[in-house]
């Protein structure tokens, strides 16, 4: 319940955040336009919260659905205008300042993911290197001669230092021609290149969760002895009679090497009793657990209710650490961002012409898992995901489809080259058409969240 609670509050904080900043663009830029900005709203609906302020009297307030915002302009088109404020009206402006109004809130998106990533760069943002793992026979990364051992220095000609960069640069390879290149560091220091061939195969590469396991290798990972550190109270660990600290060596007889071991071996055994092996205090000890149950993926696994305890030195010639000065990390932050934003892009592109998965969309619930799991792992991981759902926002809302600011802005293009307004009926028409893509959007997210948490 309480990893429940961190998701929800984490999401709502998150979008409050994202959304304050995309509205605060068409806010100030609508401000100097000399364009009167009748309210300010964080969320839709009833407001809960809600302040005048200025000459101008606007309303500021927070409301009852939190997912959105809005900024209200004055506008003769949808409001009286007295004459002497005609000049402060949203649809009496040229086409440059009604454009620049439209595009300050995903602007104002891709500035704010630029200042976060500067804060992740001047803190230090965490990595391990990109070392190579088990290899798995025949599989594509066999073929090209990739070897456990191997550490990644560059793909695609560009140098990487951390998984995540070397992840980026694979899928921006795939993206591209569908052949990756690599160049390896290999375990007796020798340097060569390396080319994975994996054209036609874009899309299923491209769904979540399945690269590595497509090209056939697994990023290095430590062996994890089955230590115990945090129980769950009333768990079937704790009453059991189990500690923190208590080292499982087997279980019915049979070895348990590591922690992944110990979890594979109860989660093939739910609502099992079991004897396990424990070391505690150096004297081995046989005890009884009686295997939990829950539901995942609509199947019945096992659960006891325990962390695995990991030593702060553990890995430690792995760990790679990206931090700079104040001022280095500027062109850094802005690097990143535009890489980002750039592989965004290709993203939605190759979806639509199916060369990516569509699975990648995600909803509200996968949004809320990832922004309650990034503020478990600390400040640096939240704001690396304020960042790249500010930079989705920025782009989902510079798409072409009415409704959207993107959409706003091709019609203020038609209006200045034919000279006069749309109809009222066209813009109704371009309304409908809006909503309809952007249920059947939400739709579809809210499809793949469901399918991801069952399967």
């Amino acid at each position: 319940m309480n990893g429940f609670l961190t998701s929800i509050l984490s999401f709502i904080v998150a979008i409050a955040i994202l959304v304050a900043v995309h509205e605060w663009g068409h806010y100030i830029v609508a401000r100097l336009a000399g364009v009167k900005v009748l309210r300010f709203s964080v969320g839709f609906g009833r407001p809960l919260w809600l302040r005048r302020y200025g000459a101008d009297q606007t309303e500021y307030c927070i409301s009852a659905i939190p997912i959105g915002g809005y900024v209200k302009l004055l506008d003769e088109r949808d409001c009286a205008v007295t004459i002497a404020e005609q000049d402060r009206a949203f649809n009496r402006q040229s086409l440059p300042a009604k454009t620049a109004i439209l595009a300050a809130g995903p602007v104002l998106n891709f500035l704010f993911a630029i200042v976060a990533y500067w804060c992740m760069f001047v803190m230090g943002v965490p990595g391990l290197k990109p070392v190579i793992g088990d290899v798995t026979a025949e599989s594509v990364a066999a073929r090209a001669g990739l070897l456990t051992g191997d550490e990644i220095s560059a793909v695609g000609g560009r140098d990487v230092a951390t998984w995540e960069g070397a992840v980026l640069g694979i899928i921006g390879s795939i993206l591209d021609t569908g052949d990756i290149a690599l160049r390896v560091v290999g375990a007796d220091g020798a340097e060569r290149e390396v080319e994975l061939r994996v054209a036609g195969r874009e899309s299923a590469l491209t769904e979540p969760g399945r690269l590595f396991e497509g090209l056939g290798f697994r990023p290095w990972a430590p062996a994890l002895p089955a230590v115990l550190d945090t129980l769950t109270p009333d768990g079937p660990a704790a009453r059991a009679g189990l500690l923190p600290g208590d080292e499982v060596i087997a279980a019915d007889d049979r070895l348990i090497e590591s922690w992944p071991d110990w979890v594979e071996f109860i989660r093939a055994r739910p609502d099992q009793s079991v004897t396990a092996t424990i070391l505690r205090d150096g004297d081995e000890r046989r005890i009884e657990i009686r295997i939990g149950v829950v539901e995942e993926a609509g199947e019945p696994i096992g659960r006891i209710g325990a962390s695995v305890r990991i030593s702060e030195n553990l890995a430690a010639d792995m760990r790679a650490e990206q931090r700079y000065g104040v001022f280095a990390a500027f062109p850094i932050a802005v690097t990143k961002t535009w890489n980002m934003m750039a592989l965004t892009v290709r993203m939605v592109a190759s979806m639509v012409t199916g060369d990516v998965s569509v699975k990648n969309i995600s909803g509200p619930i996968n949004i809320a898992q990832f922004a309650g799991q990034s503020v478990s792992v600390g400040p640096v991981a939240f704001l690396g995901f304020l960042a790249i759902v500010s930079i989705s926002l920025g782009i989902l809302n510079l798409l072409p489809i009415p409704m959207l600011d993107g959409g706003q802005i091709v019609f203020q293009i038609i209006e200045g080259l034919k000279g006069s307004p749309l109809s009222e009926r066209v813009q109704l028409l371009g309304q409908q058409v809006g909503i309809v893509f952007l249920l059947l959007l939400m739709s579809f997210a809210f499809y793949n969240d469901l399918t991801r948490i069952f399967g």
